[in-house]
């Protein structure tokens, strides 16, 4: 008997035998309003400090109208999860509970780290995506925990989670980061933003309020019954596996907060949009079908020093963009948000129909009070680049093998998850990486606690590199695209390319990872630990 056709997972809304598909071209677009997403309000404040308590519980939830009710994971019943907001240096408590079945929503296969038979199936860990957070906070992928801490991981696994927010105001987002298992956990629908603010952003007059919209872009596939489909094999299937990780996955309807194709009425005024990319493996080229420019305020870690004025973007898997968009005089317009990017990104076929539309905006609400908010010509101070203070470059190569069962295994630097670390930069100093890529696809690296910036991309010979580990550049160095200007936390790292990127480490010391954002990539091999080492080590 097929074990996806358990009654309780088909009860639950999760694989059922067969399912009748139903495809995203079935679905009426912007037939439902776009979800605001609700601000989550502390648990207590005391002594300076702030507490917050967010559960992971399974509810059904309508994602369009025109389909059943869907099972899904989310924080305190919401999916995406509540939004938190917090201010730069506030001290900040998070209760990350796990109340969800003990059986997964989704295929989980055995044969990844992580998640292994001699594992509970269900297990959690919540990363703040961008976060300046000591080590036991951050999310590691082996500080897993299960419903009601009855099993932990092996690394410091705690129930109250610090966040000193030693940053500027950016738009981060929370996530699971489970080992083996995160590109289930966050597709089931473990995701929300979380807020920095700051003086420095409050005084600039930027649109706030009810004029300033978070937007978690996701894609997703749904069975006839409305469950979510996510498979279970490759196409060909793995022979030998009942259940395999696949390579990517790719949706084919798009979701803003939640909704398949929403659509707002904003007024004719400008608007603050925070825009995520929260899709597994999906990019996004992000344009207005009205042809009217987008002003990029922000990049992954905080504002811009100046704007710019984009008409498209490209946001790889957890990348985020903060744009004003300016409905003045537009009165009675119907806007689409479009997307062009292909997938697989960068050379594969480029979206139909459903996935070229994300979502639309109608100009068709009364202005309810004057627009005093701006576009500042100057933001932020963003230090210019200098290698006077590098200490050390690394050079890691980004590579594809083949595993036991012939499917696509990605590594970093030709390493696996258990081997040892070999990165670990010393606190308080600074570094280039320099990422390799001799892979046929862009991988978003993400590294965590430290905020970087893009030095340059480099084509080079990619066979003589793999033949005789020679470093050939058959091209010039360009800059990075314009939307990538200022403080980062992901960089796309393209096939056949170099890509540099200069980090101070710090301030904590303590055990991180680095990894692909490709979920499926992550999830299979493509994630390494580095260590910052204490510079009191040295003294």
């Amino acid at each position: 008997m097929d074990p996806w056709c358990q009654d309780s997972l088909c009860n639950g809304g999760g694989f059922c035998c067969a399912p009748e598909r139903a495809t995203g071209s079935k679905l009426r677009k912007f037939a439902d309003p776009l979800p605001v997403l609700p601000v989550k309000k502390p648990w207590f404040k005391e002594d300076g400090k702030t507490y917050y308590h967010l559960t992971m519980n399974q509810f059904k939830q309508r994602l369009h109208s025109d389909l059943p009710d869907t099972t899904v994971w989310g924080y305190d019943g919401m999916y995406p999860g509540p939004t938190v907001k917090v201010h730069t240096n506030e001290q900040v408590y998070v209760k990350w509970n796990n109340c969800l079945p003990d059986t997964h929503l989704l295929p989980v296969d055995q044969t990844v780290h992580g998640a292994y038979p001699d594992v509970p199936e269900v297990r959690t860990v919540t990363h703040i995506h961008g976060a300046c957070v000591r080590p036991e906070s951050d999310g590691y992928p082996e500080a897993w925990f299960t419903k009601n801490f009855d099993r932990t991981g092996p690394y410091f696994t705690r129930k109250m989670y610090h966040y000193e927010n030693c940053q500027q105001a950016s738009t981060l987002w929370y996530h699971d980061h489970a080992l083996g298992i995160t590109r289930l956990n966050v597709y089931a629908g473990l995701a929300g933003f979380y807020l920095i603010s700051d003086e420095n952003e409050k005084a600039l007059h930027l649109p706030e309020g009810e004029f300033d919209i978070p937007l978690l872009i996701q894609d997703r596939s749904f069975n006839a019954d409305g469950s979510l489909y996510y498979p279970s094999q490759t196409d060909p299937p793995v022979p030998g596996l009942e259940t395999s990780i696949v390579a990517m996955f790719f949706g084919d309807t798009i979701l803003v907060n939640g909704k398949v194709w929403p659509y707002l009425e904003v007024e004719p005024r400008r608007y603050r949009l925070r825009l995520l990319n929260g899709s597994n493996s999906r990019f996004y080229m992000l344009f207005l079908d009205s042809g009217q420019q987008m002003f990029q305020i922000a990049t992954d870690s905080g504002l811009r020093a100046v704007p710019a004025a984009l008409k498209q973007m490209t946001l790889a898997p957890a990348e985020r963009a903060e744009v004003i968009v300016d409905f003045t005089n537009m009165n009675g317009r119907e806007i689409v948000l479009k997307n062009a990017a292909p997938a697989p990104y960068p050379d594969g076929p480029k979206p139909d129909q459903d996935t070229a539309a994300v979502m639309q905006f109608r100009v068709k609400k009364r202005i309810t009070r004057i627009d005093t908010s701006r576009i500042p010509e100057v933001m932020n101070h963003i230090p210019p680049l200098s290698f006077k203070d590098v200490t050390r470059v690394r050079k890691l190569t980004l590579n594809s093998v083949t595993d036991q069962f012939g499917r696509d295994l990605m590594l970093l630097d030709n390493r696996t998850w258990d081997d040892p670390v070999t990165e670990n930069p010393v606190a308080g100093t600074t570094e280039i990486w320099t990422f390799i890529n001799v892979t046929m696809h862009t991988h978003p690296i993400h590294l965590h606690l430290v905020d970087f910036q893009i030095l340059d991309r480099q084509p080079f010979d990619v066979s003589r590199f793999t033949e005789k580990k020679e470093l050939r550049f058959t091209g010039s160095p360009r800059h990075p695209d314009t939307e990538e200007e200022g403080w980062k936390d992901t960089v796309r790292a393209d096939p056949g390319e170099v890509t540099r990127i200069k980090a101070r480490f710090g301030p904590f010391s303590g055990l991180y990872v680095w990894h692909c954002h490709i979920l499926e990539h992550e999830d299979y091999e493509m994630m390494r630990p580095f260590y910052v080492l204490s510079s009191q080590t040295f003294l």
